[in-house]
């Protein structure tokens, strides 16, 4: 079950919300919103109030429609800033003329999921199909590591060309 919030019209260009985004992505909640507090980006604490928008609205919903979610085993699965509507303005410029620029706009989009046990085993996976730690108890066997690759031959060095200045002829 995936829990969404969204932000539209957000008065930030979306790659710079981008660039926020990509630091809590696949990140369990509660790093996320650690990571957005000491982020120093102007837009860092309205992601994270949508972050946390995000976790009531799983909230509300576990409790409405009889979900069974644990807040601590929800982690942001996506984080998606789209470009909004553009704002034309015009700046003066020397000597009458006008330049034209646009102001950007987001539409910033969250998605949380809750981490499911693989197998119905109690692992908890982190990315997906990855399981967070091994079994206790179990031990794997001993990989085999891959020869090593042959570096290539290195080449030799160019010769040196006489930079100085011919010696003056004797007459």
């Amino acid at each position: 079950m995936e829990f969404t919030a969204k932000a539209r019209f957000a008065r930030v260009s979306p790659q710079k919300a981008r660039l926020v985004l990509d630091l809590i992505k696949g990140k369990r909640v509660e790093d996320a919103l650690t990571t957005l507090q000491f982020a120093r980006k102007r837009i860092a604490p309205d992601i994270a109030a949508l972050v946390r928008s995000a976790i009531e609205n799983s909230r509300y919903l576990s409790g409405e429609k009889g979900f069974d979610v644990d807040v601590d085993n929800l982690y942001v699965k996506s984080a998606i800033a789209n470009d909004g509507p553009r704002m034309k303005r015009i700046r003066p410029a020397p000597m009458g003329r006008a330049y034209r620029y646009q102001r950007r706009i987001a539409h910033i989009e969250i998605a949380l999921a809750e981490k499911t046990s693989k197998n119905g085993k109690g692992e908890l996976v982190t990315k997906v199909g990855e399981p967070a730690a091994a079994p206790a108890g179990k031990k794997k066997a001993a990989a085999k590591k891959a020869p090593a690759k042959k570096s290539a031959a290195k080449k030799a060095p160019a010769k040196k060309k006489f930079a100085g200045k011919k010696p003056a002829k004797r007459s």
